[in-house]
């Protein structure tokens, strides 16, 4: 059985094969070392993502079940819309996590920029897909692409929400909530932490 910060590391290096006792190796140290500033950060930061990772597995059904749902003629209107969405909600993801396991503030900060660019497809989607219930008065095919695009913008939202958690277990600065009419700020310079 592994202990502490090296075996936590490890499994996220393992690419979650061992989740439960991921979350329970977290839950075992919180509670039996007493963890304190940049520890205690981690340990946060970890338990976190363990919930968005699973929220994003639940998009992924989600869209899958929409993919087998029966077709739209309108998808074809809006599918490099979402095969763009798809592919940067993935490599958002990809790069939060590699963030998170490298400790790259830097890394989540160009994360958190990507995730205006997937809101506004996902605007556009919903946009060009009421225009097609309007016309052909398919709502049940539009629905269901509308849907599929919300998932993905969902999975951009989840990967934005780790590269968060990383800028605080790296830095201690929370970043969550900070835009100014829709934009998120500047990235920040990282500074000293003490303990």
């Amino acid at each position: 059985m592994c202990e502490g910060f090296p075996c936590l590391l490890n499994l996220l290096k393992q690419g979650f094969a061992q989740w439960p006792g991921f979350s329970h190796e977290a839950l075992r140290v919180l509670a039996l070392r007493q963890p304190v500033a940049d520890d205690l950060r981690f340990l946060a930061a970890t338990l976190k993502l363990i919930i968005d990772l699973e929220r994003v597995g639940d998009e992924a059904l989600n869209i899958a079940e929409r993919a087998v749902g029966g077709r739209c003629a309108g998808a074809n209107l809006v599918r490099a819309d979402l095969e763009s969405m798809a592919e940067e909600a993935q490599d958002m993801l990809r790069d939060a996590l590699r963030a998170f396991v490298e400790g790259d503030a830097a890394r989540a900060e160009r994360v958190l920029v990507r995730d205006d660019g997937v809101d506004r497809q996902c605007g556009a989607v919903i946009t060009t897909m009421c225009g097609y219930i309007a016309k052909e008065g398919d709502a049940a095919g539009g629905l269901r692409v509308v849907r599929v695009a919300k998932y993905l913008e969902r999975i951009a939202d989840h990967a934005t929400n780790l590269a968060e958690e990383v800028i605080f277990m790296v830095r201690g600065d929370d970043v969550r909530h900070r835009h100014a009419a829709g934009a998120r700020e500047a990235p920040r310079q990282p500074r000293p932490l003490e303990g």
